[in-house]
C-alpha cells in the first residue's frame, strides 16, 4: 500500500483525464438523454467502452463530478491491490503440492508487484480508465478461478471482462486451459453473457457498428509504423487483426502448456498493431508479465515485469525520438512473445496446461456432478 501511495501524487498531476467519458456515457445510457439508451454506440462511437463499465460508473453518478472522480480513483487504486492479492493466491494454489518454497514465491510476487503498481496507478489515477481497470480485474478473477478449478466462473469472468472492454476478447484462450470435458458450460455461458450485453445495441440500432470502425491517430511512435503501416488513422482491418492475433497466440501458448502467457500475448498483439501509444496500455502488458513471472515461471527475479516497465514506460520518459520508441516497442513485443512461447522451461512442475492438482480435483468433481 505504501508503494502505491508513493506513485499517486505523480499520477495526480493530470488526474483522471478520461473520467468525463464515463460520466457522459452512463448519463446517456441510463438517464434517457437524447441520442443515448440503446442508440449510445450509434451516436457516440467515440465511447469505446463496454456497457458493464458504464453500469459500474453509475455508482459515482450521485456525487458532483470532481467528488465522483476522486472516489473512482480511490476505488480503482484499491482494485489494483486486489489484483495483486488474487495473483498471489492463484500462484499459491497453482503450486500447492509441488514442493515450491512459498516464501520464495511471496518474494517474487512482491518484486513483480512493485513493477505492476506504477502502471496501475497510471491507468487508474492519471487516466481514470474504469473500463481497462474492470477488464483486467475480471480477467484476473478468471485466472484465479481457473487455478481453483471453478470452470463456470472462468466463463463468467471472461464475459464480464469483454463486456467491460472489447479487447479482452484476446484472453478467450484461457477457456482452453480448462480440461476438455469442462469447457462447454463456461463457453456457452460466456457467449450468452456477451450477447446479452452487446446485441441489444446492434439489433435495435444497426448503426452501432460505427463504434467498431472508430479510428484514432496512427502515432509516429507506434510499432505499427515499423510494420510499414503509415496511414493517418486506424486501418479498417486493425482491430479484428489485433483480436485474431491475440487469440491465435494465446491458443498456441495453451497448446504448448504455457497458459499463464495468454494475457501477455493478448496484449502483445494489441501493442504490435495498435496505432496508439498511450501509457495506460502498459498496465495491461504488465499484468500479463506479472502473471507469467509469478505463475508461469516463479523465478527468483521476475525480470520480465521490470523489463516491460523499463522498456515501455521508461522509454516514454527518456527517449525523445518517436521512431526509436516505436522500434523498442516492436522489439519488446516480438521478444517477449518469443520468450514465453519458446524459451526452455525451468524444471519445476508448474507449466502443465491444466491447473494444479487441487484445482484439477475440483474440476473433475464439478464435471462428474
Amino acid at each position: 500500500m505504501a508503494w502505491t501511495a508513493l506513485w499517486i501524487p505523480t499520477a495526480e498531476l493530470h488526474q483522471a483525464i478520461s473520467w468525463h467519458y464515463f460520466r457522459t456515457g452512463e448519463q446517456l445510457l441510463f438517464n434517457g438523454t437524447p441520442g443515448g439508451g440503446l442508440a449510445l454506440y450509434a451516436h457516440h462511437p467515440e465511447l469505446q467502452i463496454g456497457p458493464v463499465s458504464f453500469l459500474v460508473a453509475t455508482a459515482f453518478a450521485p456525487f458532483r463530478f470532481h467528488v465522483g472522480e476522486e472516489l473512482a480513483d480511490a476505488f480503482m487504486c484499491g482494485l489494483g491491490l486486489c489484483i495483486l492479492v488474487l495473483v498471489g493466491r492463484a500462484a499459491a494454489e497453482h503450486y500447492r503440492g509441488t514442493g515450491v518454497n512459498h516464501r520464495h514465491l511471496q518474494r517474487g510476487m512482491l518484486i513483480a508487484g512493485a513493477a505492476f503498481t506504477p502502471m496501475w496507478v497510471d491507468v487508474a489515477v492519471h487516466f481514470g480508465h474504469l473500463d481497462d481497470v474492470l477488464a483486467l480485474l475480471f480477467t484476473t478473477l478468471a485466472v484465479h478461478a481457473l487455478v481453483r478449478g471453478r470452470a463456470t466462473a472462468v466463463g463468467i469472468f471472461l464475459a464480464l471482462a469483454i463486456d467491460s472492454k472489447p479487447w479482452a476478447i484476446g484472453f478467450l484462450p484461457l477457456l482452453l486451459a480448462l480440461p476438455r470435458s469442462a469447457r462447454l458450460r463456461p463457453a456457452a455461458l460466456l457467449t450468452a453473457l456477451v450477447a446479452a450485453a452487446w446485441l441489444p445495441f446492434y439489433v435495435s440500432h444497426p448503426a452501432s457498428t460505427a463504434a467498431a470502425r472508430f479510428t484514432i491517430i496512427n502515432r509516429p511512435a507506434s510499432a505499427l509504423r515499423w510494420l510499414g503501416i503509415h496511414t493517418a488513422g486506424t486501418p479498417w482491418w486493425d482491430r479484428p487483426a489485433q483480436m485474431a492475433l491475440g487469440i491465435a497466440l494465446g491458443t498456441l501458448a495453451v497448446r504448448r502448456g504455457r497458459w499463464p502467457a495468454v494475457i501477455l500475448l493478448g496484449m502483445d498483439a494489441r501493442i504490435l498493431l495498435d496505432p496508439g501509444v498511450h501509457t495506460y496500455y502498459d498496465a495491461s502488458v504488465v499484468l500479463g508479465t506479472l502473471v507469467w513471472d509469478v505463475i508461469g515461471e516463479n523465478r527468483r527475479v521476475p525480470w520480465l515485469s521490470w523489463s516491460a516497465i523499463l522498456t515501455l514506460y521508461g522509454t516514454t520518459l527518456l527517449i525523445p525520438s518517436d521512431a526509436a520508441r516505436g522500434f523498442i516497442r516492436l522489439v519488446f513485443v516480438l521478444g517477449s512473445a518469443a520468450y514465453v512461447l519458446y524459451w526452455p522451461r525451468s524444471s519445476h512442475p508448474l507449466m502443465a496446461v491444466e491447473p494444479g492438482p487441487a484445482a484439477t480435483s475440483q474440476l473433475r468433481s464439478a464435471t462428474a456432478s
